[in-house]
């Protein structure tokens, strides 16, 4: 019987079957080749090209002005480093609210012109239709819900989601929901962590939160947050592994002390 260990590529049913066995899942975000090979030679299962690529790459406030043929870019660029993980790739907004045919049509450029293994999108029973159209075409879809970037100019802030008993059990249903339609997978985002539990319990599909509590089925950060890039950034359900802001920023400090100075370069460093 094979081990964990063996897995030469991740799928989505390794997914399902680490489920099944009690073993968590772990995901983050990546949007270029060097850091998603580094991701991937470490053994993460799951590296999503997240539309928060808005934010962390292209400075934006929110996910919403990411372009489709600019995830592309960055899901190709992921793909390209990626020998094990799985690589799923945010539909971002206005690719496929219009209408499932729409819907579609993004999923399928990106699975061609990137080479991902699924993508994912955010909403509940709304979207169920472009997700049974997706899944019928052969793309692997992981759904959203809870707190969902796309959707902050209607709900107007980034509080926690569903600590009322009414949404709460809105979003239990639009999960259930999201596993009818097909989806193979689900992100809860910034939910009470008993409910994220719930629904893990509920599902037979893989839960993965953020900000969802520890009862669910694997965890999903950003890159740049869980290395420490961003700085004035700090939920409560982030944990920082490493301090890079400072770090790279006395790198540099350091290097332009030593260009000034002349100190750089230095004999060894000539030819």
């Amino acid at each position: 019987m094979s081990t964990y260990s063996d897995i030469k590529r991740v799928t989505t049913n390794t997914l399902q079957s680490l489920k099944q066995r009690g073993e968590k899942i772990s995901m983050l975000t990546a949007y270029d080749y060097s850091m998603a090979r580094i991701f991937d030679d470490a053994g993460i299962d799951v590296i999503l090209v997240g539309d928060s690529a808005s934010n962390v790459m292209a400075g934006h406030e929110t996910t919403l002005p990411i372009t489709l043929d600019q995830m592309i870019y960055h899901a190709q660029s992921v793909v390209r480093a990626c020998l094990r993980c799985l690589v799923i790739v945010d539909l971002p907004f206005g690719s496929y609210q219009g209408n499932s045919k729409e819907a579609l049509n993004s999923s399928i450029r990106i699975m061609k012109e990137a080479g991902a293994h699924g993508i994912k999108l955010e909403g509940g029973e709304e979207v169920c239709e472009s997700i049974k159209r997706i899944v019928g075409a052969g793309v692997p879809v992981m759904g959203h819900l809870g707190l969902t970037p796309q959707s902050i100019y209607k709900f107007g802030t980034y509080t926690v989601r569903a600590k009322e008993e009414e949404e709460a059990e809105m979003l239990l249903r639009n999960a259930e929901a999201l596993q009818e339609a097909g989806c193979f997978s689900l992100v809860l985002e910034k939910i009470p962590a008993a409910l994220g539990t719930e629904v893990a319990k509920r599902l037979k599909i893989p839960v993965i939160g953020i900000g969802a509590g520890g009862g669910v089925d694997g965890q999903v950060l950003v890159m740049h947050d869980m290395l420490g890039i961003t700085k004035n950034f700090s939920p409560r359900f982030l944990r920082r592994y490493l301090n890079l802001y400072e770090d790279i920023s006395n790198a540099t400090a350091q290097y332009i002390k030593d260009v000034k100075s002349r100190d750089f370069p230095n004999e060894k460093e000539q030819y």
